[in-house]
């Protein structure tokens, strides 16, 4: 189905381009440049159950934060450690260009844990913000836009703003703050604006993920609401994908619908593309993405894989020379949340029970050592056929129940 509509937008477009279909993946990856990596593990199913589970014991579940969002790491990263293992034997030159979440979780996995270099985290988020701020600035396609932004995935800050060399941060704060400049949303997060002087005390732009810290009762009271009404977005999701298949199976249908909007998700596809021809043709432009930083910023960890303002160009994403240290107010948050995502990458990969315990004691959403034994509990028999890592586990698990 996608096929045929990427076969009739390219014939609308005019472009010379060739389209090839597999289902076969190392067919696919047979001499790549480029591998782009965008996939869900038990698709929304698991989702709505990284969702449903920990709200049916208070807490919030998430996509990409606190138990929903390690358990769609445990179940992603070993099949992202497959495909990366078939690029180096099938196309060791390429670079793989990943955007699946929690896509912070899976870079800090891939350098941690393989040998592989050639490996970039990419998420719509921070270019939501760039478009937010394009937009609400009044610039034109010719105004040189350049943002510092830093922080780990799902966890950016932005901290100035320069337009044609020139900072433009101090007005774009002040009205973000005040209420007259409406910050960007993603589409799964409730339109809750930060508080004034949460935004003033910071001196920061945060992203809109920081509301499930920021604004911890209020997010929890909304999912909770929707988790009584039997919602999720999740289930959200599933039915706007059944009706965009249905759209695409339209064969007068030759550009992209209005209604992919409702998924969220938006810029991927923009993201995508222009990380690639900026390494492909070497173009030394601005990006925002997930990198080891090698020991660029000088008060974190030199290992640490973080998500900031880059410069790419055919060697991959360096970090921005600007950029040399993290922002002390939110260093003790940053950190708290990196020491989740090794200790989630350290247990995608051990299967051990012990190891997703302390991973979800270490998440700042959950809340109580005997509830994390709980989540951890229901969470791996929910997964277990997504979680072949676990084999042993889940086998220990189910003794217990008997």
């Amino acid at each position: 189905i996608i096929y045929d509509l990427c076969q009739r937008m390219i014939n609308k477009a005019g472009v010379p381009l060739k389209l090839y279909k597999t289902l076969d993946r190392r067919e696919a990856l047979k001499d790549a440049n480029f591998v782009t990596t965008q996939l869900r593990v038990g698709q929304l199913k698991a989702r709505e159950l990284d969702e449903r589970i920990p709200l049916s014991h208070g807490y919030l579940g998430q996509e990409t934060n606190g138990a929903g969002g390690l358990f769609k790491g445990l179940r992603t990263i070993p099949v992202i450690f497959d495909i990366i293992k078939d690029v180096e034997e099938l196309c060791p030159n390429a670079w793989v260009i990943n955007f699946t979440n929690p896509a912070g979780m899976v870079t800090e996995a891939v350098y941690r844990h393989t040998n592989f270099k050639k490996f970039i985290g990419v998420c719509n988020i921070p270019v939501g913000m760039k478009m937010f701020i394009h937009d609400v600035l009044a610039l034109n396609e010719n105004d040189d836009l350049s943002i510092d932004l830093f922080g780990l995935n799902h966890m950016v800050f932005i901290k100035n703003v320069l337009v044609n060399g020139t900072s433009r941060f101090a007005e774009l704060l002040d009205g973000v703050a005040s209420g007259q400049l409406k910050a960007s949303t993603v589409k799964n997060i409730f339109d809750l604006p930060f508080s004034e002087g949460l935004i003033r005390s910071l001196n920061m732009l945060p992203c809109s993920y920081l509301l499930y810290y920021f604004k911890q009762k209020e997010m929890l009271a909304i999912e909770m609401g929707e988790y009584y009404k039997g919602g999720a977005r999740a289930q959200v999701v599933q039915k706007v994908e059944k009706q965009l298949f249905d759209l695409y199976k339209n064969p007068e249908l030759n550009v992209k619908p209005k209604e992919l909007e409702q998924r969220g998700g938006a810029y991927y596809s923009d993201a995508a593309c222009e990380v690639i021809n900026a390494i492909y043709n070497d173009k030394q432009t601005e990006h925002y993405v997930n990198i080891p930083h090698h020991g660029h910023v000088e008060n974190i960890p030199a290992d640490w894989a973080v998500e900031m303002t880059c410069i790419l160009g055919r060697n991959g994403a360096t970090p921005h020379p600007r950029i040399t240290r993290f922002d002390e107010k939110v260093l003790g948050l940053i950190h708290t949340i990196k020491g989740f995502e090794v200790a989630a990458s350290n247990a995608a990969l051990s299967g051990n029970f012990n190891d997703v315990l302390l991973a979800l004691n270490l998440s700042p959403l959950v809340h109580s050592d005997r509830d994390a034994e709980v989540l951890a509990r229901e969470l791996i028999l929910a997964h277990e056929k997504w979680l072949p890592n676990f084999a042993a586990c889940i086998e220990a698990l189910k003794g217990k129940h008997h």
